[in-house]
């Protein structure tokens, strides 16, 4: 720890120089919604700018039906998929990359795990975007009516067609089927094969949230628990300790100055405003939320915290008694994170927040999968990251109610708890939850990522195979192997392959 002062400004220099080199959105927020940073919760396995390779066939199109549920509605919308035919030989299984909220990203056709599994197999490659994210958009703009066709069963009843259209399209009428997805896809993935089971031979469902809650506070649990272990208690202490002289200063103009300079806020706070003060402490949270959630991914370096910035890093900092007080260090976090996303300052008016996810245009910040996500939250899944408990060190500002009363800002007052918790209990009742029914699916979940607070962690059945990967993070099991890889995720990609193969070529 004698070191972290010089550690953390080498960090501060490394992050300015890969911030600019790197493809980022200026309009990248550091905060997450929902545990979903922009671009969705699965990133691209490698660097935007490394990925060219002549066996992917450029973006394709399919003819999809809008409502899959109405019958007499014919209308219909082009969603986007890509190819990879290189491994393919007569007779080899389908591997089927289920998109999900974030555009589909054309890098996972060459690179990840299951491009290995390919290989192995002899496999046909393929990614289908998932509906109104990415290019794929069913309606002409994202009003809360038009967002009426953005379900999950939908979604699935769109694999189920795109999986017939492309079985006549090549003559695929015995091939075995493999789905693969990661975080909401990897649910999908699931659910695919428990509503399709005689589209798809089997399915790898890689930290999969499969179970809906309102109150998903246990979130930040884990992100304690993942903290704890990078930097013993003293860790969260200390994050703690900042949180509580944080709420001092907000109770005079003095103070209330001092939090503006110190965290290089946009706006003066004013702390009368209790949902600017909420939107404030979930986004610092989220400063560490986010690294917990892809710590040491193995990614090349793509301007997403995860890969250079770990939890280490972070406890690092906090444990620094160089720097004068926890608060001040709890603030060089996110300036280290304003800095990585190219940032000026820090926007946590909540208002501005509730303009961006009001806007219904495709060419709108919030179409790059921030509004559709927010409403899949709030009509389906609930996953409310709130801060209601008792064990976690970064205070209780941003309680459930305030993501419930985001859902009202933005949809409509209709959109109220009663509402949400009609929706997440039907997803339950329809998907199963945790007591998943269908067989041959595999789920492997990371210790250190918090969604694995809803994911099946013990097997169901000898083929209901869950993998619970000690030391790893969100959808570890899904980026490219290196040397350095954790032993438990060698060996979870090694059970992963050979659940594949004794179901697509045994």
């Amino acid at each position: 720890m004698a070191n972290a002062s010089g550690i953390y400004e080498k960090m501060m220099m490394t992050m300015m120089l890969l911030a600019f080199q790197c493809l980022v959105s200026e309009a990248f927020l550091p905060r997450m919604i929902r545990g979903r940073p922009t671009g969705g919760m699965l990133r691209g396995p490698i660097m935007r700018n490394y990925f060219n390779n002549d066996t992917v066939e450029n973006e394709l199109w399919f003819i999809q039906k809008l409502d899959h549920f109405t019958p007499s509605d014919r209308r219909t919308w082009k969603q986007r998929y890509f190819i990879n035919t290189a491994f393919y030989k007569p007779g080899g299984p389908i591997f089927l990359m289920i998109g999900g909220e974030g555009e589909a990203d054309p890098i996972w056709m060459t690179h990840g795990d299951w491009i290995e599994n390919a290989k192995k197999y002899n496999a046909f490659c393929i990614q289908v975007e998932h509906r109104y994210y990415g290019k794929s958009h069913p309606t002409p703009d994202m009003s809360t009516e038009n967002l009426r066709y953005l379900s999950s069963m939908q979604a699935l009843a769109d694999l189920a067609n795109f999986r017939k259209f492309i079985t006549n399209q090549y003559g695929f009428t015995n091939n075995k089927w493999i789905s693969f997805g990661g975080s909401y896809p990897g649910s999908l993935s699931a659910w695919f094969r428990l509503k399709y089971p005689h589209l798809v031979d089997g399915a790898v469902a890689s930290s999969a949230p499969v179970y809906s809650v309102l109150n998903f506070k246990d979130y930040l649990n884990v992100v304690t628990s993942a903290l704890n272990v990078a930097g013993g208690p003293q860790c969260n202490k200390k994050i703690n300790e900042a949180i509580l002289k944080l709420n001092e200063l907000l109770l005079t103009d003095i103070g209330r100055s001092k939090i503006q300079k110190m965290f290089n806020l946009c706006d003066p706070l004013d702390a009368t405003n209790t949902l600017d003060v909420a939107n404030l402490f979930s986004i610092l949270s989220g400063n560490f939320e986010g690294v917990v959630q892809y710590n040491k991914d193995n990614r090349k370096f793509e301007g997403a915290v995860g890969t250079n910035i770990t939890t280490d890093t972070l406890c690092d900092i906090m444990l620094n008694d160089t720097v004068h007080s926890p608060i001040e260090r709890y603030a060089k976090i996110n300036q280290m994170m304003l800095t990585t996303y190219r940032q000026d300052c820090l926007d946590f008016k909540y208002e501005s927040m509730i303009k961006d996810f009001r806007n219904i245009n495709w060419n709108a910040t919030s179409a790059e999968g921030g509004r559709q996500w927010l409403y899949q939250t709030c009509t389906e899944f609930g996953y409310f990251q709130s801060s209601d408990s008792d064990t976690q060190p970064f205070g209780h500002k941003f309680p459930v109610d305030f993501s419930v009363q985001i859902c009202m800002d933005v949809f409509g007052k209709k959109f109220n708890v009663s509402f949400i918790k009609q929706g997440i209990e039907w997803t339950n009742s329809n998907y199963g939850g945790l007591k998943l029914s269908e067989s041959k699916i595999v789920l492997p979940n990371g210790s250190i990522d918090p969604w694995h607070a809803l994911g099946v962690l013990k097997s169901l059945s000898n083929d209901t195979v869950a993998i619970f990967i000690n030391g790893t993070a969100h959808c570890a099991n899904m980026y490219p192997s290196t040397p350095d890889d954790n032993p438990n995720l060698t060996l979870a990609r090694k059970q992963i392959s050979q659940l594949i193969g004794k179901w697509c070529c045994s």
